[in-house]
């Protein structure tokens, strides 16, 4: 298997995994780089490329906020979970907690 391939499919992997892992972490609000950073920190890495069109995404879909903040430096977009994403969140975990049970008994 070439490193192009395994990469691909780490990706798609990955992809419903982020989406959990960002609604999880914006229980207060955060800008992108920030959240980036938490992730990263509890061991998740996401690229930039990744992220923002996820927050645009997950805003369209009404599961997050967003509000600039013009103080500072530069301006900052933060982004918070709406309480339709609060509602999802505890469905879209447990999911999660069975696919990984299904996935430890299959693998």
């Amino acid at each position: 298997m070439s490193a192009e391939m395994l990469e691909k499919l780490t990706l798609e992997l990955r992809r419903g995994v982020i989406t959990l892992a960002v609604l999880s972490q914006l229980d207060q609000e955060q800008y992108g780089y920030s959240l980036i950073q938490r992730l990263t920190d509890l061991g998740l890495q996401v690229e930039q490329g990744t992220l923002y069109p996820l927050l645009r995404r997950l805003e369209d879909q009404g599961l997050l906020e967003s509000a600039w903040n013009v103080e500072g430096s530069r301006p900052r977009r933060y982004y918070q979970i709406s309480p339709a994403g609060e509602d999802l969140l505890p469905k879209l975990t447990a999911e999660w907690t069975a696919l990984v049970r299904a996935m430890e008994t299959i693998v």
